[in-house]
């Protein structure tokens, strides 16, 4: 197989990042908009000496589970990558994506696993945080000014609509108004939920309704994407708390702007939120307000440091680290010293396969296994693991 190389392939499965994988001569193959079960004519357009990507030319065969993409930017757009897959399967391809990442990165057996958990959303009109790229150079015409990274291509297209988008959002593309663009920022953060619309260099914070609790958000710092989902992974967290030692504190790493904390506070007699970001501690702080709570904003690389000179036990934590996973250090020093349960929120099944295998090999079993499915028509992969602390110490 060389460069340029035209050949008839059987696609597998769905690969990590959305393509689907073929063998050809037993060398793995990678084609975008291809589906499992299929056959397809496709075109080399890299060459590797493990591995090779194609381009996809002809469906020759196609799989029982492709399906017609309702999004006419669809494979122009850099956002969504498995419309063409019907949902059911697009879990099916995550699930099995998320297991072989247990499997070939963090070591685990088959039945070291335990039964794994899928939790599917709505697959359309499920976004209410989105990112777009500014269109400075057509701002002094009437033309939209902002737009979405096209796939592959560094174009920003002016979209019209996006079906995944909260209806405010596609409200705000379907009438094509423009929002005032960030001065010294190439692309910015919207949010809308439920009529709450927030914008960077706009309304930026603001309040919503999350199950019974108001909590206070901005456009700017990092906020989960999916407010019905996070709904559903906020009820999980705060029944697997409820299983912890509420005799002791809690501690949420990662923290944000104190979400999780907010809703497991009540179960213990402290809560202690860590965070890099100084301005979604100063939001944390305002949303545990006369809460019991004590916060720290430094990096993760010093929480070790930090727990060990204040002397804090926990008897439950929740870490719900960035798509790198955890800082090693920190991942070393909760497998020695972790609570007795610690709920790992991820959005990257590789570095969670990675940090579940240093928890285990520190004294740690994985006890339950949960896929979100927060972003549906793409190959994101988020993901709840909880693990129990076989040797019953603390901190």
């Amino acid at each position: 197989m060389a460069a340029d190389d035209v050949i008839k392939i059987r696609l597998e499965s769905i690969a990590p990042g959305g393509d689907a994988l073929g063998r050809s001569d037993g060398k793995p193959l990678f084609v975008e908009g291809g589906a499992p079960d299929e056959t397809v004519l496709c075109r080399t357009i890299e060459e590797h000496k493990t591995w090779a990507r194609a381009e996809l030319l002809e469906i020759v065969e196609p799989s029982p589970v492709r399906v017609k993409s309702f999004c006419q930017f669809y494979g122009k757009c850099g956002g969504c990558n498995l419309q063409h897959i019907e949902y059911n399967a697009q879990l099916a391809a995550k699930a099995a994506i998320l297991k072989d990442s247990f499997l070939r990165i963090g070591g685990f057996e088959i039945n070291e696993l335990p039964q794994l958990e899928i939790v599917p959303s709505a697959p359309l009109e499920y976004r209410n945080r989105m990112q777009f790229h500014c269109l400075r150079e057509k701002a002094k015409n009437d033309s939209r000014m902002f737009g979405l990274m096209g796939r592959g291509s560094g174009e920003i297209i002016a979209v019209t609509d996006c079906p995944v988008a909260e209806n405010g959002i596609r409200k705000l593309l379907q009438e094509e108004k423009n929002l005032p663009l960030p001065p010294e920022k190439d692309r910015f953060t919207v949010f809308s939920c439920n009529g709450i619309f927030l914008s960077e260099n706009g309304i930026e914070k603001g309040k919503i309704r999350l199950l019974d609790r108001d909590v206070i958000l901005d456009a700017g710092i990092f906020f989960q994407s999916n407010i019905s989902m996070l709904e559903k992974l906020v009820l999980n967290l705060i029944e697997i708390a409820q299983t912890a030692d509420t005799t002791l504190p809690a501690a949420d790493f990662y923290c944000g702007v104190g979400t999780f904390a907010l809703f497991i506070q009540e179960n213990f007699p402290k809560v202690i939120l860590m965070e890099e970001n100084k301005k979604a501690v100063s939001i944390a702080r305002e949303n545990l307000k006369g809460k019991n709570a004590e916060f720290f904003a430094l990096r993760d690389n010093v929480w070790e440091k930090t727990i060990q000179r204040n002397k804090f036990k926990f008897g439950f934590a929740v870490a719900d680290p960035p798509r790198a996973g955890l800082a090693y250090n920190f991942a070393l020093s909760l497998a020695q010293y972790g609570s007795p349960i610690l709920a790992y929120v991820s959005c990257d099944s590789a570095s969670l396969a990675r940090d579940s295998k240093i928890l285990v090999n520190g004294g740690y079993k994985l006890i339950k296994l949960k896929l979100f499915d927060f972003y549906p028509q793409t190959a994101h992969i988020e993901s709840l693991a909880v693990f129990e602390n076989l040797r019953k110490f603390h901190v």
